[in-house]
């Protein structure tokens, strides 16, 4: 679903969903249409994600756009005076700054496109997630392929024994399950 700009609005767009769903992909697609469209383009993430680059946001599929990584959601505001469009990868990542930047980005007439995962590993919201679907005027919400049976995958299935909520990986420590082959942690 592509979204245009109507005059003298912004507003909020979601990207929501379990790992390998495609929400990186489906946020690196919205933001090269704005680019193609001509429309000024900011994009961000969380400091705490250098997976696959510093300086690009990058998805499963090698996909990957140019990016700044900040500390703190509050950064945002300053580095995206002068744009239309701002990207914002990994949203769960960031501090509760973020629901609020995001507000005053939209009400700035910015279209604010936010990528996510809504739930974590135990299946418990993820961050300020929440806060940000609820605030949104469009959610994606975007499912993988359980790697065990086949069927769309909503879960975030860990493979380790850590039991941070916060663990940057990627296949080597996570896998996307279905409801019925998803596995709830063992505490």
């Amino acid at each position: 679903m592509e979204h245009l700009t109507p005059h003298h609005s912004g507003w909020i767009e979601v990207i929501t969903g379990s790992m390998f769903s495609g929400k990186t992909e489906e946020l690196i697609r919205r933001l090269r249409r704005a680019q193609i469209a001509r429309q000024h383009v900011a994009i961000f993430k969380p400091d705490i994600d250098t997976r696959f680059s510093d300086d690009h946001i990058v998805s499963h599929s090698r996909q990957q756009l140019e990016s700044t990584r900040v500390k703190k959601a509050t950064d945002i505001l300053a580095l995206a005076k002068h744009v239309q469009v701002v990207g914002i990868d990994e949203a769960q990542f960031f501090d509760a700054g973020i629901i609020e930047v995001c507000r005053i980005l939209a009400k700035q007439k910015k279209r604010v496109i936010v990528a996510g995962l809504e739930k974590d590993f135990r299946a418990q919201p993820f961050g300020h997630m929440p806060e940000l679907i609820i605030d949104a005027e469009y959610v994606t919400k975007n499912l993988a392929i359980c790697v065990i049976c086949g069927n769309p995958a909503g879960f975030t299935q860990r493979l380790t024994n850590s039991g941070d909520q916060i663990l940057v990986g990627e296949t080597e420590a996570y896998e996307a399950r279905c409801r019925n082959c998803y596995e709830e942690p063992k505490e």
